[in-house]
């Protein structure tokens, strides 16, 4: 794979994302986590996934020079829509997978997070959807998942504003599950993987199938609406305003067309 680097030992196997200097989600780098999955879905020596970033990021956000090469709303909504299906199988994967969160998870980087069963973070590590930055929303389950870790006001607040909390906050808010500072980050969380793995693989099975149905009735009517109003989004005016600001690195002027 291109950019997943991935080593097992001990039960565990650690994926690295590798696409300086952003670790910006691609369209191929989902498709590298989704056959990530078919890898080890039936290999014994696999019973956790640690899923983390090389260099400054887990994952700064989605390409946004990649939307430019999209030409209508249609195009976007089937790009959202093949992106859930990964994340909706990273969350129902019958392996845990563990997210280590540092520098930053922005955008398609934090719907990545959010798929997977466990998060943990750096003090000051930033979580956020900015995608209304840019004229957007979000396309990969993010107004779905948000909501149901961090509550419905905080989601808003954090959707509405675009502006990212702190790992320190992320655990207060039970986006994620505990914080480190940068050298205990890896650490801490192999420790963590290591001592999943030990536990019967037919028992976490189990238990992961079970916290499936913990999601509302309306989850998945809400992931489908959202990709189809992601498409909706990106045919207006502001959409391709947002995306040439964010290109030239500049402010926005949105006009509400």
């Amino acid at each position: 794979m291109e950019f997943l680097s991935v080593t097992i030992g001990d039960g565990v196997a650690v994926a690295t994302i590798k696409r300086a200097p952003a670790n910006a989600l691609s369209r191929a780098l989902i498709l590298e986590v989704d056959a990530l999955l078919d890898q080890v879905e039936n290999d014994d020596a696999v019973r956790v996934i640690v899923l983390h970033g090389e260099g400054r990021f887990f994952s700064a956000g989605a390409d946004i020079k990649e939307f430019t090469e999209i030409e209508s709303g249609a195009e976007f909504s089937k790009l959202a829509s093949s992106g859930q299906e990964v994340f909706e199988r990273l969350e129902r994967f019958p392996k845990p997978v563990i997210a280590a969160i540092h520098g930053a998870a922005l955008g398609g980087g934090l719907e990545l997070a959010m798929a997977c069963h466990i998060r943990n973070v750096t003090a000051n590590a930033k979580l956020g959807l900015p995608e209304l930055q840019l004229g957007l929303i979000p396309g990969f389950a993010g107004t779905q998942r948000l909501p149901r870790y961090v509550g419905m006001p905080k989601a808003a607040e954090m959707l509405l504003t675009s502006e990212p909390i702190s790992g320190e906050e992320a655990v207060r808010y039970g986006l994620a599950n505990r914080s480190y500072s940068d050298e205990e980050l890896l650490p801490a969380t192999m420790e963590l993987a290591r001592k999943i793995a030990k536990k019967s693989p037919i028992a976490v099975k189990a238990t992961l199938d079970m916290l499936q149905y913990s999601k509302p009735s309306t989850y998945y009517e809400g992931v489908k609406a959202e990709h189809k109003a992601f498409g909706v989004v990106f045919d207006s005016e502001d959409a391709k305003e947002g995306i040439q600001a964010f290109i030239d690195k500049r402010e926005p002027s949105f006009v509400g067309k």
